[in-house]
């Protein structure tokens, strides 16, 4: 019984499943934002690869 009661008053794991929470968070906050952003930057590299393209040499 005393384990048990050890085990529910412990909270030093609590902590480090937070953290991992916030790091998965902001993961996915960072794959979304490069997700809508890729598109944008396709553009601004293809752009400039046709600029090279009709640039004479």
């Amino acid at each position: 019984m005393r384990t048990f009661t050890r085990f529910m008053q412990d909270k030093t794991g609590a902590t480090a499943i937070e953290y991992g929470l916030i790091a998965a968070l902001i993961a996915v906050s960072l794959i979304a934002g490069f997700g809508a952003f890729a598109d944008s930057l396709t553009a601004v590299f293809d752009e400039i690869v046709q600029a090279m393209a009709d640039a004479p040499n």
